[in-house]
Protein backbone atom coordinates (compact mmCIF):
# COMPACT_ATOMS: atom_id res chain seq x y z
CA UNK A 1 0.00 0.00 0.00
CA UNK A 2 2.81 2.30 1.08
CA UNK A 3 4.42 1.62 -2.25
CA UNK A 4 1.33 2.29 -4.56
CA UNK A 5 0.51 5.52 -2.41
CA UNK A 6 4.08 6.52 -3.40
CA UNK A 7 4.37 5.91 -6.95
CA UNK A 8 0.88 7.60 -7.60
CA UNK A 9 2.46 10.95 -5.51
CA UNK A 10 5.94 10.54 -7.87
CA UNK A 11 4.04 10.25 -10.86
CA UNK A 12 1.79 13.20 -9.82
CA UNK A 13 4.93 15.31 -9.23
CA UNK A 14 6.33 14.08 -12.60
CA UNK A 15 2.83 14.94 -14.43
CA UNK A 16 3.17 18.71 -12.82
CA UNK A 17 6.84 19.21 -13.75
CA UNK A 18 6.57 18.31 -17.38
CA UNK A 19 3.18 20.62 -17.41
CA UNK A 20 1.37 17.61 -18.25
CA UNK A 21 -2.16 17.64 -16.63
CA UNK A 22 -4.80 15.81 -18.86
CA UNK A 23 -2.92 15.15 -22.45
CA UNK A 24 -4.77 15.82 -25.48
CA UNK A 25 -6.14 14.84 -28.51
CA UNK A 26 -2.88 16.45 -30.80
CA UNK A 27 -0.48 15.95 -28.49
CA UNK A 28 1.83 12.96 -28.94
CA UNK A 29 1.58 9.81 -27.11
CA UNK A 30 4.87 9.06 -24.92
CA UNK A 31 7.36 6.47 -26.75
CA UNK A 32 7.85 3.08 -24.82
CA UNK A 33 11.29 4.16 -24.83
CA UNK A 34 10.27 7.22 -22.21
CA UNK A 35 7.18 4.86 -20.35
CA UNK A 36 10.16 2.49 -19.62
CA UNK A 37 12.63 5.08 -18.46
CA UNK A 38 9.96 6.95 -16.28
CA UNK A 39 9.32 3.67 -14.73
CA UNK A 40 13.14 2.62 -14.33
CA UNK A 41 13.74 5.98 -12.77
CA UNK A 42 10.44 6.13 -10.32
CA UNK A 43 11.25 2.45 -9.45
CA UNK A 44 14.90 3.71 -8.21
CA UNK A 45 13.31 6.26 -5.97
CA UNK A 46 11.37 3.95 -4.45
CA UNK A 47 13.77 1.49 -3.73
CA UNK A 48 16.11 5.08 -2.69
CA UNK A 49 12.88 5.45 -0.25
CA UNK A 50 12.52 2.00 0.83
CA UNK A 51 16.22 1.58 1.62
CA UNK A 52 16.22 4.96 3.49
CA UNK A 53 13.60 3.59 5.60
CA UNK A 54 15.14 0.41 6.76
CA UNK A 55 17.82 2.84 7.52
CA UNK A 56 15.73 4.77 9.63
CA UNK A 57 14.21 1.91 11.66
CA UNK A 58 17.95 -0.02 12.26
CA UNK A 59 17.74 0.36 16.40
CA UNK A 60 20.79 2.15 17.92
CA UNK A 61 22.44 -0.52 19.15
CA UNK A 62 22.45 -2.11 16.48
CA UNK A 63 24.38 -0.18 14.44
CA UNK A 64 27.58 -0.67 16.23
CA UNK A 65 27.40 -4.34 16.31
CA UNK A 66 29.90 -4.90 13.12
CA UNK A 67 32.10 -2.57 14.37
CA UNK A 68 33.21 -4.37 17.65
CA UNK A 69 36.63 -4.96 17.62
CA UNK A 70 38.04 -8.08 19.83
CA UNK A 71 41.29 -5.89 20.81
CA UNK A 72 42.09 -2.12 20.43
CA UNK A 73 43.56 -1.64 16.88
CA UNK A 74 47.58 -0.45 17.21
CA UNK A 75 48.12 2.77 18.18
CA UNK A 76 44.77 3.23 19.86
CA UNK A 77 46.50 4.02 23.18
CA UNK A 78 49.84 5.92 21.67
CA UNK A 79 50.38 9.51 22.75
CA UNK A 80 50.06 11.75 20.34
CA UNK A 81 52.33 15.55 20.15
CA UNK A 82 48.86 17.32 18.73
CA UNK A 83 46.78 16.09 21.25
CA UNK A 84 46.14 17.70 24.82
CA UNK A 85 45.66 14.50 27.87
CA UNK A 86 44.05 16.21 30.31
CA UNK A 87 44.52 13.76 33.93
CA UNK A 88 41.97 12.46 36.15
CA UNK A 89 41.99 14.88 39.43
CA UNK A 90 40.79 13.76 42.75
CA UNK A 91 38.08 15.29 44.68
CA UNK A 92 36.21 14.62 47.55
CA UNK A 93 32.10 14.18 48.63
CA UNK A 94 30.90 13.25 52.01
CA UNK A 95 29.08 9.87 51.24
CA UNK A 96 25.72 10.08 53.95
CA UNK A 97 25.71 5.81 52.54
CA UNK A 98 28.96 5.24 53.91
CA UNK A 99 29.01 8.30 56.39
CA UNK A 100 32.14 9.36 55.52
CA UNK A 101 34.74 11.53 52.80
CA UNK A 102 34.93 9.56 50.32
CA UNK A 103 37.55 10.34 47.25
CA UNK A 104 36.05 10.27 43.45
CA UNK A 105 38.25 10.74 40.27
CA UNK A 106 37.25 12.83 37.27
CA UNK A 107 38.26 13.32 34.08
CA UNK A 108 37.02 16.48 31.75
CA UNK A 109 37.37 17.10 28.17
CA UNK A 110 40.22 19.24 26.71
CA UNK A 111 37.98 21.90 26.04
CA UNK A 112 35.99 21.76 28.55
CA UNK A 113 33.60 25.08 29.57
CA UNK A 114 31.50 25.81 31.88
CA UNK A 115 28.79 27.50 29.06
CA UNK A 116 28.33 23.54 27.74
CA UNK A 117 26.71 20.48 29.22
CA UNK A 118 28.19 17.53 28.64
CA UNK A 119 26.96 13.64 29.11
CA UNK A 120 28.35 11.60 32.12
CA UNK A 121 30.36 8.21 32.29
CA UNK A 122 30.46 6.33 35.24
CA UNK A 123 32.88 3.89 35.44
CA UNK A 124 33.46 1.09 38.93
CA UNK A 125 36.76 -0.53 39.94
CA UNK A 126 36.65 -3.94 41.12
CA UNK A 127 36.77 -6.32 44.73
CA UNK A 128 39.68 -4.98 46.79
CA UNK A 129 40.35 -1.47 44.28
CA UNK A 130 39.54 1.81 44.78
CA UNK A 131 39.15 4.69 42.88
CA UNK A 132 42.52 5.26 41.18
CA UNK A 133 42.53 1.49 39.68
CA UNK A 134 41.24 3.06 36.59
CA UNK A 135 42.85 6.10 36.14
CA UNK A 136 46.60 4.42 36.33
CA UNK A 137 48.76 4.63 33.28
CA UNK A 138 48.18 1.08 32.97
CA UNK A 139 44.69 1.29 31.85
CA UNK A 140 45.72 4.10 30.00
CA UNK A 141 41.72 5.45 29.77
CA UNK A 142 43.00 9.40 29.55
CA UNK A 143 45.20 8.31 26.13
CA UNK A 144 42.31 6.19 24.95
CA UNK A 145 39.69 8.61 25.10
CA UNK A 146 41.45 11.84 23.87
CA UNK A 147 42.35 9.80 21.22
CA UNK A 148 38.81 8.63 20.04
CA UNK A 149 37.89 12.42 20.70
CA UNK A 150 40.34 13.31 18.63
CA UNK A 151 39.50 10.92 15.71
CA UNK A 152 35.97 11.68 15.74
CA UNK A 153 35.16 8.27 17.16
CA UNK A 154 33.80 9.48 20.90
CA UNK A 155 31.41 12.57 22.13
CA UNK A 156 32.80 14.96 24.45
CA UNK A 157 32.21 13.43 28.31
CA UNK A 158 32.89 13.74 31.50
CA UNK A 159 34.26 10.46 33.10
CA UNK A 160 33.67 10.05 36.84
CA UNK A 161 35.96 6.61 38.94
CA UNK A 162 34.27 6.58 41.95
CA UNK A 163 34.94 4.73 45.36
CA UNK A 164 32.32 1.75 45.13
CA UNK A 165 32.98 0.30 48.54
CA UNK A 166 30.05 1.47 51.09
CA UNK A 167 29.55 0.56 54.46
CA UNK A 168 29.66 2.88 57.66
CA UNK A 169 31.75 0.38 59.55
CA UNK A 170 34.38 -0.96 57.13
CA UNK A 171 36.00 1.87 55.37
CA UNK A 172 37.66 -0.49 53.05
CA UNK A 173 37.52 -4.18 51.44
CA UNK A 174 38.42 -6.87 54.47
CA UNK A 175 37.58 -10.35 52.42
CA UNK A 176 35.69 -12.25 49.86
CA UNK A 177 32.59 -12.51 51.96
CA UNK A 178 28.79 -11.93 51.99
CA UNK A 179 29.25 -8.93 54.52
CA UNK A 180 31.90 -7.30 52.19
CA UNK A 181 29.92 -8.30 48.85
CA UNK A 182 26.95 -6.58 50.47
CA UNK A 183 28.83 -3.39 50.56
CA UNK A 184 29.58 -3.04 47.68
CA UNK A 185 26.07 -3.77 46.19
CA UNK A 186 25.28 -0.65 49.04
CA UNK A 187 27.08 1.56 46.01
CA UNK A 188 23.41 2.25 44.19
CA UNK A 189 23.01 4.29 47.04
CA UNK A 190 25.84 6.04 47.31
CA UNK A 191 25.71 6.88 43.58
CA UNK A 192 22.01 7.99 43.36
CA UNK A 193 21.90 10.08 46.65
CA UNK A 194 25.21 11.06 47.10
CA UNK A 195 27.24 10.57 43.79
CA UNK A 196 25.47 11.74 40.88
CA UNK A 197 24.46 15.13 43.00
CA UNK A 198 27.94 15.76 43.64
CA UNK A 199 28.83 15.60 40.02
CA UNK A 200 25.78 17.40 39.10
CA UNK A 201 26.70 20.62 41.39
CA UNK A 202 30.39 20.22 40.96
CA UNK A 203 29.99 20.17 37.15
CA UNK A 204 28.13 21.30 33.73
CA UNK A 205 26.39 18.08 33.39
CA UNK A 206 23.88 17.15 30.68
CA UNK A 207 21.14 15.22 32.58
CA UNK A 208 19.02 12.47 32.12
CA UNK A 209 19.53 9.01 30.92
CA UNK A 210 20.15 9.36 27.09
CA UNK A 211 22.85 11.45 28.39
CA UNK A 212 24.00 9.40 31.63
CA UNK A 213 26.28 5.96 31.67
CA UNK A 214 27.49 3.26 33.61
CA UNK A 215 30.10 0.37 32.82
CA UNK A 216 32.29 -1.72 35.47
CA UNK A 217 35.11 -4.25 35.61
CA UNK A 218 34.50 -7.39 38.27
CA UNK A 219 32.43 -6.89 40.59
CA UNK A 220 32.31 -3.35 39.40
CA UNK A 221 30.48 -5.13 36.44
CA UNK A 222 28.33 -6.84 38.45
CA UNK A 223 27.48 -3.49 39.77
CA UNK A 224 26.69 -1.72 36.79
CA UNK A 225 24.41 -4.70 35.72
CA UNK A 226 22.72 -4.59 39.05
CA UNK A 227 22.84 -0.57 38.69
CA UNK A 228 21.56 -0.62 35.21
CA UNK A 229 18.48 -3.14 35.70
CA UNK A 230 17.64 -1.22 38.94
CA UNK A 231 17.39 1.88 37.39
CA UNK A 232 16.95 2.28 34.15
CA UNK A 233 15.42 5.08 34.11
CA UNK A 234 18.58 6.97 35.46
CA UNK A 235 20.64 4.94 32.74
CA UNK A 236 20.98 5.02 29.09
CA UNK A 237 23.78 3.37 28.66
CA UNK A 238 25.11 0.17 30.58
CA UNK A 239 27.89 -1.79 30.12
CA UNK A 240 29.96 -4.26 32.11
CA UNK A 241 33.56 -6.25 31.35
CA UNK A 242 33.97 -9.38 33.14
CA UNK A 243 31.46 -9.13 35.53
CA UNK A 244 31.43 -11.19 38.76
CA UNK A 245 29.32 -13.39 39.52
CA UNK A 246 26.23 -12.66 42.62
CA UNK A 247 24.18 -10.57 40.70
CA UNK A 248 21.77 -13.72 40.61
CA UNK A 249 22.02 -16.60 43.14
CA UNK A 250 25.15 -18.75 42.76
CA UNK A 251 23.63 -22.30 44.07
CA UNK A 252 25.49 -23.28 47.32
CA UNK A 253 27.53 -20.38 47.53
CA UNK A 254 26.62 -18.35 50.94
CA UNK A 255 28.86 -15.05 49.39
CA UNK A 256 25.99 -14.86 46.30
CA UNK A 257 22.57 -14.86 47.35
CA UNK A 258 21.68 -13.35 44.37
CA UNK A 259 20.85 -9.31 44.30
CA UNK A 260 18.24 -9.95 42.00
CA UNK A 261 16.40 -12.65 40.56
CA UNK A 262 16.47 -13.95 37.05
CA UNK A 263 13.21 -13.20 36.19
CA UNK A 264 14.03 -9.44 37.19
CA UNK A 265 17.20 -8.98 34.68
CA UNK A 266 15.00 -7.33 32.05
CA UNK A 267 13.77 -3.81 30.79
CA UNK A 268 9.59 -3.63 31.02
CA UNK A 269 10.37 0.17 30.81
CA UNK A 270 12.82 1.97 29.28
CA UNK A 271 15.04 0.00 27.33
CA UNK A 272 18.76 1.33 27.54
CA UNK A 273 20.12 2.54 23.71
CA UNK A 274 23.19 0.16 24.75
CA UNK A 275 23.79 -2.95 27.13
CA UNK A 276 27.33 -4.03 26.36
CA UNK A 277 28.86 -7.28 28.04
CA UNK A 278 32.76 -8.06 27.21
CA UNK A 279 34.44 -11.06 28.87
CA UNK A 280 37.37 -12.93 28.03
CA UNK A 281 37.64 -16.86 27.43
CA UNK A 282 40.94 -17.02 29.10
CA UNK A 283 39.15 -15.31 32.59
CA UNK A 284 39.90 -18.18 35.30
CA UNK A 285 38.80 -15.46 38.10
CA UNK A 286 34.55 -14.94 37.56
CA UNK A 287 33.93 -18.44 35.74
CA UNK A 288 30.98 -18.57 33.69
CA UNK A 289 29.35 -15.38 35.02
CA UNK A 290 29.54 -13.46 31.89
CA UNK A 291 27.97 -15.93 29.48
CA UNK A 292 25.22 -16.91 32.30
CA UNK A 293 24.11 -13.47 32.71
CA UNK A 294 24.24 -13.25 28.58
CA UNK A 295 22.29 -16.99 28.81
CA UNK A 296 19.33 -14.59 31.10
CA UNK A 297 18.99 -12.11 29.06
CA UNK A 298 18.82 -13.97 26.36
CA UNK A 299 15.69 -16.00 27.69
CA UNK A 300 14.38 -12.32 29.02
CA UNK A 301 14.24 -11.07 25.77
CA UNK A 302 16.90 -8.18 26.59
CA UNK A 303 18.13 -7.10 23.90
CA UNK A 304 22.76 -6.59 23.88
CA UNK A 305 25.72 -6.66 22.38
CA UNK A 306 28.41 -9.19 23.08
CA UNK A 307 32.21 -8.94 23.15
CA UNK A 308 34.79 -12.14 23.66
CA UNK A 309 38.07 -11.99 23.37
CA UNK A 310 40.05 -14.60 23.70
CA UNK A 311 43.44 -14.30 25.08
CA UNK A 312 43.10 -11.22 26.92
CA UNK A 313 43.26 -11.66 31.08
CA UNK A 314 41.54 -10.50 34.49
CA UNK A 315 42.74 -7.64 34.56
CA UNK A 316 43.31 -4.05 31.86
CA UNK A 317 44.22 -6.53 29.07
CA UNK A 318 40.33 -6.88 28.96
CA UNK A 319 39.52 -3.94 30.65
CA UNK A 320 40.91 -1.66 27.34
CA UNK A 321 39.00 -2.68 24.78
CA UNK A 322 35.94 -2.96 26.40
CA UNK A 323 36.69 0.75 26.66
CA UNK A 324 37.76 1.52 23.50
CA UNK A 325 34.24 -0.09 22.01
CA UNK A 326 32.30 1.46 24.96
CA UNK A 327 33.30 4.98 24.58
CA UNK A 328 32.63 4.46 20.12
CA UNK A 329 28.65 3.83 21.17
CA UNK A 330 28.59 6.21 23.63
CA UNK A 331 25.76 9.56 23.76
CA UNK A 332 25.30 9.73 19.83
Amino acid sequence: MKKKMLWLFLMTVALMLTGCAAPSADQAQMTSDEASQMQTETEGLLESAETQEIIQEVPYMQQFENNITELMPEGAEAERESIIYPEFEKYTYFSTTAGRDTNVNVLLPPDYSEDKEYPVLYIMHGFYDNETWMARPVVALNMIYNNLLADGEAREMIIVLPYIFCDKDMPYCTGMDLKNCLAYDNFINDLTTDLMPFIESEFSVAKGRENTAITGFSMGGRESLFIGFERPDLFGYIGAVCPAPGLVEVPNSPMHPGQMAAEEMTFPDNEPFVVFVSSSESDGVVGNSPDSYRAIMTENGVKYLSHVMECTGHDHTSVKPHLYNFLKMLFK
